[in-house]
């Protein structure tokens, strides 16, 4: 099952998931999504908000209102998982409403198929140097069975060079491929995210304000799986500009 964590204060967007795009709020878009992904039985909407509850629920997907008081989406799905009997948790963020169906089924067939994993997530190619920059784009770097080694806000792997990073990429644009974007989304084991939800931020957690590093830190590992579509996770303003003009471009070219 999906479920789908959904708090409404957000220090750079509040409200953002019912933020507007293309005539409906941003969470609609990621649900529609979610419903195309096959191996996705059912759809729950955690929250800490009745306004987000209530939009939900006129869409015809579940809500569980949730304590305002959980430092991530990890814990917020947490609190309600632990009421489920689902044996597999796929937790998708409400700011990726460009999230492909096929990178949700790319994420959950590691579980599927491979008892010994915990947890997976997705990985996107980078393009262009403006995004390894960004601290609001997560970079991740995985080991060569396709475990994470962490993941970072900052420009990971560090091209050691004697000029700065952004002129080595300038000149060597060839070597973005060596970086990958981490995508909005988690499938879970329900043990490992209930026994997660138990432990308290970790250090690096809390520093990159990244809510995986608490796994990584623990000795969890993360299975990362590459793809090859690339979503838009909507931090920014300028983010949000950038998804509501591209379903305006899709809205003319049908």
């Amino acid at each position: 099952m999906a479920i789908i964590p959904a708090r409404f204060q957000s220090q750079r967007l509040p409200g953002k998931a019912l933020l507007d795009i293309a005539g409906r709020p941003m969470i609609a878009h990621v649900l529609e999504r979610v419903q195309k992904a096959r191996g996705i039985d059912r759809i729950l909407v955690a929250t800490d908000d009745e306004r987000i509850g209530d939009a939900v629920t006129q869409w015809g997907v579940e809500a569980r209102l949730t304590s305002p008081r959980h430092a991530s989406g990890t814990d917020r799905i947490a609190e309600v998982a632990a009421t489920l009997d689902a044996e597999i948790i796929v937790n998708v963020q409400c700011d990726e409403p460009l999230i492909d169906p096929q990178t949700i089924e790319a994420a959950l067939a590691p579980l599927l198929c491979e008892p010994s994993i915990v947890i997976s997530t997705t990985s996107e190619p980078i393009t262009e140097l403006a995004e390894v920059l960004d601290p609001h784009v997560v970079k991740v770097v995985s080991d060569r069975r396709g475990f994470a080694l962490y993941f970072s806000r900052s420009p990971i792997p560090h091209i050691r060079r004697d000029q700065s990073l952004d002129v080595v990429l300038r000149a060597q644009p060839e070597w973005l491929r060596f970086y990958r974007r981490h995508t909005g989304l988690y499938v879970y084991r329900r043990t490992c995210l209930l026994q997660l939800s138990q432990l308290d931020p970790s250090p690096l957690e809390q520093l990159e304000r990244l809510e995986q590093l608490r796994a990584l830190e623990h000795g969890i590992p993360i299975r990362v799986v590459p793809v090859e579509h690339r979503s838009i996770g909507v931090d920014t303003p300028e983010d949000l500009q950038r998804v509501r003009a591209l379903y305006e471009e899709r809205r003319h070219h049908g």
